[in-house]
């Protein structure tokens, strides 16, 4: 959770970030070509945008929006079968070339693409830093972590 020093947000608040979110998701579908399609978790407040790539086809990138802060996140790869440590260190020191955004390990040890910003900073501009911060990590990091973490089913 993140705490900026702001009180919860109010449900008026929430409705206008889901509004605004939706409005911007909206968007993003007509415009932008790599959005494949974008959806809403039924009457929760999380959504699913599905981003063609060239490296990955296909990436699935979340956004939950909570009571203080807007999650999210995308699935890099399952767990590695080899090279664990090796796999881990080169993600890590990506991560500092990622801009709000950080690799983690989340259930079954699968590798993600995760982050968090306080609900007073969800406009369009921050919406379309997500994005790309979420596109560019799976586009330049995907491949590379498949060859450490799936190294002998590699042949150079």
């Amino acid at each position: 959770m993140i705490d900026d020093g702001r009180p919860p947000s109010s449900e008026l608040e929430l409705l206008v970030l889901c509004d605004r979110i939706e409005t911007w998701l909206a968007k993003q579908a007509a415009e932008n070509p790599l959005v494949q399609s974008v959806a809403r978790d039924g009457q929760e407040r999380r959504w699913v945008i599905r981003v063609a790539g060239d490296e990955k086809p296909l990436s699935a990138l979340w956004l939950e929006l909570g009571q203080r802060s807007l999650a999210y996140e995308t699935y890099l790869m399952p767990a590695p079968e080899e090279n664990h440590a090796q796999l881990f260190e080169h993600l890590l020191r990506r991560n500092e070339k990622l801009r709000g955004a950080t690799f983690a390990i989340g259930a079954e040890d699968a590798i993600y693409l995760m982050g968090r910003v306080p609900n007073g900073t969800v406009d369009e501009v921050e919406l379309d830093r997500i994005l790309g911060t979420l596109y560019q990590g799976v586009e330049l990091f995907f491949r590379p972590a498949l060859r450490i973490g799936f190294a002998s089913r590699f042949i150079d």
